[in-house]
């Protein structure tokens, strides 16, 4: 049977009860979901020698006849009234609907034609739809599903509107009041698209697109378990932002990370690249095993792999055969054996008690640093040489005299020998000669350093803590990866490190593509190998999630599954065309995003009508711009932007912002180091999220919705609970935030409407309504009234965080408009990209 472009298939939306049957769209969910687990593809589990997930084991099964359903089997059990006979089996807890059971018997009447799954079939360049009126490719392939249920696409949001939601997608901060202004006064034609460039020109774009990937990365700034060591892997963040600014290509960006250290004369910053897979748990415990330890490390490394690169579920082969899709244990255990050849023990390494890097690792001096470890060995030099000389000097005075004729030296030994008699030490120590040298010397030694020379030998250990505290604490230690210890690999029984089998060669999962023949059999081969042309999945993957940034899900919304179990794309024939489009155009991910924002679908208003939540409950069709929340991260960073506070450095090491008091004191359950949290100060406060240090253990307690960072996320989660408001109402970020904001309004702007009108512009982009402004007013004045009467509770909500107070504004005024800054800022469309 041919293998067909995914595109060929009808877009589930259009399914309906003259459409032809799909097996891609309406049988394999159907088998997938209620018999693969039985008649699938692991064999172990296999029962009655029947297989249903292939056409040859359909063919040999003989329970499908095709055209002739009255003589399938395959019916005759989903329709028995025996219960011994009934498939899925009672047991099962599966059941197919009435429906289900319609749609085999059309399937099997119509020929019970077989498809392969469609992402597993490289992607064709499928035909743009000519659609009159339309000219973007995203939206002419976007069209024909919108037109055939009939709902019209809403109009283009206005100006203030798109502006806000551009630049908070490709920055992660809002525009300023005076870019609001400039862009909707702007009547260039070309005034969107150049808003566009100049955006991702920023760079601020690459600390935004950085975000998802860091997720995907499981990225944390510390190992986890109960010592949880803080490590320097945030130099591979800041790699990660600088290649997204620079436009890496992706194929290029991904071969860096995958296997950096393994290209020909890999420079330093490419051998920190290889950072992403390193970017694991690591148990530093004393009980770990390090076996043990390091196939935990080896399984994470599989998962985050696969999933990000091929958007499969590889870690269910880990223990036996994939029961769904075509991956097998010999598999997982080829793929792993290109992963697991660097010197890594398993367990954590140890620089200092609040350290711990574990091999392979490099220094990655940062600038200025190399300087100052030189400073600091040279003070340890110049110390040893003035001791040294001190040493030499008084060695020269002290007799070589083997009776001890030094009384110093004399009265030093005697402290030393239990009180006895000088002519009963001396005569023990002639017994033996080696041993009374040995012991003189130690004397004049510790003398010296003791009596003479204490000064010098103080200042000298003090110089010699500074540098290993530098080297330990101070200059980068980058875990990376490294071909540099040899392991054998086998298939391990039921995944236990202690049941190895059947030995096996690195290689790629059997049912894609081959490796090329004269590739390296390694991680570098294996990159390569992502990115061949006839590889189906990476670039449908990468796409996939570029889409999901922007839209909210993706046009596959089980980003992380793209095999049989995963959900059907919604729009198959675009995922296609952007894939072909995105690997043909170089890997060129500034140039898919800008497709995307660029699109009649981008710039739609947000705005939903009752016949298209009727119509279209979930917006598959997309004929409004998906609304979501945006993320804590970047609310934090936009109270910060707005209120003025924001420092805009870009990268560096982390910084610790503020935290309820005592975060991590459950982490001390030992003496082995200090867990008490190092608060930041200074502009540090105030950097933006992406920069604060993420310990595993205990994550930042304001970023709400965010990933644990311990094991790789391609998609986000989205929850509401009373939590999200009390942050965003209690934390000290936004209530610092709004009492600096009130006290800019009050400065700067000579009366309450004027201030009205600043706000919402720098925290919505927008006018506030005839209606809002009575609103602020009554709420303002009512604040006024409470704080004029409590002078204590108005000096308290002026007083949060490490901000400066002004002592000259009014202090009930500044707390009043300090509370309703704090309002606009829990307003639903501040905390929503619209």
């Amino acid at each position: 049977m041919p293998m067909l472009p995914a595109w060929v298939f009808a877009s589930a939306i259009l399914g309906a009860a003259d459409t032809p049957i799909s097996y891609t769209r309406d049988i394999r969910p159907i088998l997938s979901e209620n018999c693969f687990y039985c008649h699938g593809q692991d064999a172990n589990q296999r029962k009655a020698d029947i297989r249903l997930d292939t056409l040859q084991g359909q063919k040999d099964s003989g329970s499908i006849t095709p055209g002739k359903p009255a003589e399938s089997s395959l019916i005759d059990r989903i329709h028995t009234g025996d219960a011994t006979r009934l498939m899925p089996p009672p047991k099962s807890n599966r059941k197919l609907t009435a429906e289900q059971k319609k749609l085999l018997e059309r399937w099997i009447a119509e020929g019970a034609r077989f498809e392969d799954h469609w992402a597993f079939v490289p992607p064709v360049r499928p035909p743009v739809p000519g659609v009159n009126g339309i000219t973007h490719p995203v939206d002419r392939f976007l069209a024909p599903a919108q037109n055939a249920k009939g709902i019209q696409p809403n109009p283009e949001a206005d100006r203030r509107t798109l502006i806000r939601r551009l630049s908070l997608d490709l920055t992660g901060l809002p525009p300023t009041p005076a870019e609001v202004e400039s862009f909707v006064g702007n009547t260039d034609p070309k005034a969107y698209d150049k808003l566009v460039d100049r955006l991702m020109a920023s760079p601020h774009y690459g600390e935004r697109q950085a975000l998802p990937w860091l997720d995907a990365a499981r990225y944390a700034d510390s190992n986890g378990f109960q010592q949880d060591g803080d490590t320097f892997q945030w130099v591979w963040r800041d790699w990660v932002v600088k290649a997204l600014n620079d436009n890496m290509p992706f194929d290029r960006f991904s071969t860096e990370q995958l296997a950096g250290d393994l290209l020909p004369g890999a420079t330093p910053e490419q051998k920190v690249a290889s950072a992403f897979n390193r970017n694991h748990l690591v148990n530093g415990e004393g009980g770990a095993i390090p076996d043990e330890q390091r196939f935990v490390i080896y399984f994470d490394r599989m998962d985050v792999t696969a999933t990000n690169w091929l958007g499969l579920t590889l870690a269910c082969a880990q223990c036996h055969d994939h029961k769904y899709d075509p991956l097998t244990m010999r598999d997982y255990y080829s793929l792993m054996a290109g992963f697991n050849q660097l010197s890594e023990s398993g367990l954590a390494g140890f620089q200092s008690s609040k350290t711990r890097v574990s091999p392979p690792f490099i220094e990655y001096p940062l600038p200025g640093q190399k300087e100052k470890l030189s400073s600091l060995e040279k003070e340890v030099n110049d110390l040893s040489t003035q001791l040294e000389k001190r040493k030499s000097e008084w060695e020269q005075k002290v007799s070589a005299d083997e009776k001890f004729p030094d009384k110093a030296i004399r009265d030093h030994i005697l402290a030393r020998s239990q009180d006895k008699p000088l002519k009963d030490f001396v005569k023990d120590k002639q017994k033996d000669e080696e041993k009374k040298r040995a012991d003189r010397e130690k004397a004049i030694r510790d003398h010296f350093e003791q009596k003479v020379a204490a000064d010098l030998a103080g200042k000298l250990k003090a110089a010699r803590d500074r540098v290993n505290a530098f080297r330990n604490d101070e200059l980068p230690k980058v875990m990376v990866m490294a071909d540099d210890k040899p392991r054998d690999t086998f298939i391990l029984n039921r995944g236990e490190y202690l049941k190895p089998g059947d030995k096996v060669t690195f290689g790629t999962p059997g049912f894609l593509p081959p490796l090329p023949k004269d590739g390296p059999k390694n991680r570098l081969g294996f990159a390569r190998w992502l990115f061949a042309p006839e590889n189906p999945l990476t670039a449908r993957v990468a796409v996939n999630r570029l889409w999901q940034n922007l839209f909210g899900a993706g046009l596959v919304r089980t980003a992380e599954d793209f095999g049989v179990q995963g959900e059907l794309p919604t729009h198959p024939a675009l995922l296609d065309w952007l894939a072909v489009e995105f690997s043909e155009n170089g890997w060129d991910m500034k140039k898919i995003n800008r497709l995307l924002v660029t699109s009649a679908a981008y710039r739609r208003s947000s705005k939903v009508t009752r016949e298209q939540l009727a119509a279209d409950s979930e917006n598959r069709l997309l004929t409004r711009f998906p609304r979501v929340r945006l993320p804590a991260m970047i609310l934090r960073d936009l109270a910060l932007s707005t209120s003025g506070l924001l420092d805009r450095r870009i990268g560096g090491k982390p910084v610790y912002p503020y935290q309820p008091a005592g975060i991590w004191d459950t982490l001390a359950i030992t003496k082995e180091r200090d867990f008490t949290y190092p608060a930041s100060s200074g502009t540090d406060l105030y950097r933006r999220s992406l920069y604060t240090f993420w310990r595993r253990t205990v994550g930042p307690a304001n970023m709400f919705d965010a990933s644990s960072r311990q094991a790789c996320r391609v998609r986000a989660g989205s929850t509401n609970t009373p939590l999200h408001a009390l942050t965003t109402l209690n934390d000290a970020t936004w209530n610092e935030a709004a009492r600096v904001l009130a006290a800019n309004l009050l400065r700067e702007l000579p009366d309450d409407s004027a201030r009205q009108d600043r706000l919402f512009a720098l925290v919505l982009a927008r006018k506030p309504g005839s209606n809002e402004k009575k609103a602020l007013a009554k709420m303002l004045q009512n604040q006024f009234d409470f704080f004029s009467s409590d002078p204590a509770a108005a000096k308290k909500a002026t007083s949060v965080g490490s901000a400066p107070r002004d002592e000259k504004l009014d202090a009930a005024r500044w707390a009043a408009w300090t509370q309703v800054c704090l309002a606009v800022y829990n307003l639903d469309e501040a905390l929503t990209r619209e």
